[in-house]
Formats: structure tokens, sequence, C-alpha cells
């Protein structure tokens, strides 16, 4: 998906297990856990796999 938009994403992982006060601080319980940010801050949280067709349906908005 990210390829797909690569004027409106950037995408970043983040190992939980060895960043846990970045999980904490983002309220990360469950994994998979997607963030999206805007202007630096987080705009919508998508937790649990989805497929692309999901997961495009879920960022709609923010990937016109």
């Amino acid at each position: 998906i990210a390829a797909e938009h690569p004027e409106q994403l950037t995408v970043a992982k983040l190992d939980v297990d060895a960043n846990p006060q970045t999980a904490t601080q983002f309220q990360v319980v469950s994994i998979p856990t997607m963030i999206l940010f805007k202007d630096g801050q987080p705009v919508k949280r998508i937790t649990g796999a989805k497929g692309k067709a999901a997961l495009l349906r879920e960022i709609s908005e923010f990937v016109g």
C-alpha cells in the first residue's frame, strides 16, 4: 500500500519488545497495531490483522 501511495504515506515499523517505552507512549497493547499520524499527531488507530482491501477502506480518507 505504501508503494502505491508514496506521496501520501510513509510506513515505519517498531519492534515493541525492543522499544517498550514507545509502545507504552502510544498505548500499543495488541499486535499488529497501525497508527496513522498527521502533522506528528495520531489520527487513526487500526488494530488486528487485516487484508489489503480492508486496510485500504480504513485509510481511504487519508490516501484519497
